[in-house]
């Protein structure tokens, strides 16, 4: 019987974090040690090597998700090993799991098999307190906003236009729309609230765009609350806490540091999703990583419609950021869904579904083509792989002139991405022409018409009367030169959760916007996307448990 995830990551002889940090130059002066294996990286690693040129960066996207698995992690773990294996000094930048998915059904972000991150049971429960961090900030902003209304309302707020939500980080359906202050007038005003899942705070994609911590303080203060009652736009530093929160969020800004289980370096830090946020890690441990090695491998959520197109449009414009190649991974089981197949059916050989779900990795093909960028495709090969099947997509991938690497990572860790490691730094040393797709002062229509028609290969836009209210506004308040972060499933191209493949000529919806003013981005809803999450029939905390000894299991 195969070893699972967390059997592996246990049986690994971690190396003390100040032994890891050695690799790529970091003193023990820098570190600020959280146990044996994991550390913060003072803010002074990055400051004292501003002057260095930066290494290359390496993007790791994928084709739609599907439950059949894609292995986008997995894969970015196992090449950063394979470039230690070659020779190359590199890094690996990845998101934080949210606590809300590990215990409910898509799991955590530390990778799998033998290309993987640990220590894995640290890093998909508390790590080092960051989300706490962020959702103490963000609770903090509320129960002063409700304070400041109780105790006499100087700010002459709207309590019915209150745009700012508590936090919790955990999949929580119930909590999505609440009313809050019920009962006697000590207990506040009555009100209708809901609370997002921690990761779509706007107090995470502040953490993860902000270069510094003063920086940080001043885009939480830029953060927008709501409205007074002549509707006029209010700010967190209308409250006066801009500053109490970066105390709060002093230690969650600092970088940090694990390993694989092959004893390289990784950065872990920040986890916005890339459905109805912006999908990558900060942009202070990309660039830390980017002083201290010559490749770092970063990943971003989701398909490249989602991820990989915020990667490129927002992360990139703000962190000032030159990728030099990316990787997108696709894998037999995921394509077969894709051109048609049960996930029930998936262990069965069927080369023509497959080639029939190829249309949905040459859309995103083209979507990073778009962007002017070189490109690889990695096959992330599972066990129910057959010859035929993986001889049909290799013969695809020439026949369309698309590099590709068959990756063996989870099976073999680094041993199972040289080629594939080779390959990408091949393509790192080719010239690319690395734009985003617009410019941040077209009108907001246009922005999100250009991602939609570019990314999705959708045909249109529409716009619900609620989302055209709000863009006159944001028209109106000068809102509306910001990159936009669209909201929308991740398992099609569409905003249809189950048209798979790679449909054409669709409409999306956009049915309401939210301006992040401290992020500095506005968000764009399409079709059901939430943003407090559920948990399933069946929770993957029904799995989990703890021995007398603290020995964990059910943990993936």
């Amino acid at each position: 019987m195969a070893k699972t995830d967390l059997e592996i990551a246990q049986e690994c002889v971690m190396r003390p974090i100040s032994q890891v940090a050695e690799k790529v130059g970091i003193d023990a002066a820098e570190l600020e040690y959280y146990g044996n294996y994991k550390a913060k990286l003072s803010l002074d690693v990055l400051k004292k090597r501003a002057d260095k040129a930066d290494g290359k960066l390496i993007l790791v996207t994928a084709i739609n998700p599907t439950k059949a698995g894609e292995g986008k992690s997995t894969t970015t773990v196992g090449l950063g090993d394979g470039l230690n294996q070659i020779g190359k000094k590199a890094m690996i930048a990845l998101r934080e799991p949210s606590l809300g998915p590990v215990f409910g059904l898509k799991g955590g972000a530390a990778g799998g098999g033998y290309a993987q991150v640990v220590p894995m049971e640290d890093l998909n429960l508390h790590f080092t307190g960051d989300m706490h961090a962020i959702t103490t900030a963000n609770n903090l902003i509320s129960a002063c906003i409700d304070n400041h209304i109780h105790q006499g309302n100087a700010l002459d707020i709207d309590i019915d236009n209150i745009t700012w939500k508590r936090c919790l980080d955990m999949n929580d359906r119930n909590l999505r729309n609440i009313t809050i202050g019920q009962g006697a007038k000590a207990n506040g005003t009555e009100r209708k609230d809901g609370f997002n899942i921690t990761v779509a705070s706007e107090v995470m994609a502040v953490l993860c765009l902000a270069d510094s911590l003063m920086d940080l303080k001043k885009r939480l203060g830029d953060m927008l609350i709501g409205y007074n009652t002549k509707q006029e736009p209010l700010y967190v530093k209308d409250l006066h806490i801009e500053g109490a929160l970066a105390m709060v969020m002093k230690d969650a800004i600092k970088p940090n540091l694990v390993q694989t289980l092959e004893h390289n370096p990784v950065i872990v830090h920040g986890g916005p999703f890339a459905n109805i946020a912006h999908g990558c890690n900060s942009i202070m441990a990309t660039k830390t990583c980017l002083k201290l090695a010559d490749y770092v491998v970063t990943e971003a959520g989701f398909g490249a419609d989602l991820g990989a197109e915020k990667f490129l449009d927002i992360k990139c414009r703000f962190g000032n950021l030159k990728p030099n190649a990316v990787v997108i991974v696709a894998t037999i089981r995921a394509l077969k869904q894709h051109g048609g197949v049960a996930f029930e059916d998936l262990k069965n050989e069927n080369v023509e579904a497959m080639l029939r779900g190829c249309a949905n990795l040459a859309k995103h093909i083209e979507t990073i083509e778009a962007f002017g960028l070189p490109y690889i495709v990695a096959i992330n090969e599972f066990a129910t792989d057959t010859q035929a099947e993986v001889e049909a997509l290799q013969n695809w991938c020439r026949e369309n002139h698309h590099e590709m690497s068959l990756s063996q990572v989870w099976a073999k860790g680094g041993k199972g991405a040289l080629d594939l490691a080779e390959k990408v730094v091949s393509l790192c040393e080719q010239p690319n022409t690395y734009a985003p797709i617009y410019n941040v002062n077209e009108s907001i229509k246009d922005k999100i018409t250009k991602i939609a028609q570019t990314c999705y290969g959708a045909g249109a836009v529409a716009f619900t009367d609620e989302a055209e209210a709000q863009i006159a506004l944001y028209e109106k308040q000068g809102w509306d030169h910001m990159p936009i972060c669209m909201a929308k499933t991740p398992t099609s191209l569409s905003d249809q959760d189950k048209l798979y493949g790679a449909p054409k000529d669709f409409t999306i919806t956009v049915r309401e916007l939210r301006p992040s003013l401290g992020a500095g981005f506005i968000v764009a809803l399409t079709g059901n996307v939430l943003t407090m999450p559920g948990l399933p029939k069946q929770p993957a905390a029904l799995n989990m448990d703890i021995d007398e000894a603290g020995h964990i299991k059910g943990l993936f």
